[in-house]
């Protein structure tokens, strides 16, 4: 069983789905290209495989203009504490 130490530490940005992406190849899933809204200018867009599973495990595809919600998330020993840059100056 995990401890209080074995918690993860994650994240959750806002996006949107910017458009599906038809595979030229049949045997290749379509894409699903993310806007992500917090991000850096240059790096908004992420591209994911469209195949995502419901409450039920069954397979679902994202519709264009959707909104989603993306986590990030990484085991506690894979981060340092944050500390405030600004207050150091």
């Amino acid at each position: 069983m995990g401890g209080e130490n074995d918690k993860e530490a994650k994240t959750k940005k806002h996006g949107r789905v910017k458009k599906i992406i038809k595979s030229c190849d049949p045997s290749a899933p379509e894409k699903a290209e993310v806007e992500v809204h917090e991000a850096d200018e240059l790096y908004k867009e992420i591209r994911i495989e469209n195949v995502l599973e419901d409450e039920h495990g069954k397979k679902v595809k994202l519709k264009e203009d959707a909104p989603v919600d993306i986590t990030v998330e990484a085991e506690k020993n894979a981060t340092t504490p944050h500390t405030d840059e600004k207050a150091k100056h």
